[in-house]
């Protein structure tokens, strides 16, 4: 459990904290992901896709 101490009365800092240490660990996202069911099929293919997207990205900026 993520925790975060509240220092001289100032809960708008602790508050931003507290989202940055959630956000860091990864439960947002987590969250998304597991939201709706995807048969391993398609998220191979997902996979596939977003692996070829990013290396033509890549080869772009070599260019």
């Amino acid at each position: 459990m993520t925790k975060v101490s509240v220092k001289d009365g100032n809960i708008d800092k602790a508050l931003k904290n507290f989202k940055v240490k959630v956000a860091r660990s990864g439960i947002p996202s987590e969250i998304k992901k597991r939201k709706f069911y995807k048969k391993p099929g398609i998220v191979k293919r997902e996979e596939k896709e977003k692996n070829t997207k990013n290396s033509r990205k890549k080869s772009k900026r070599r260019d």
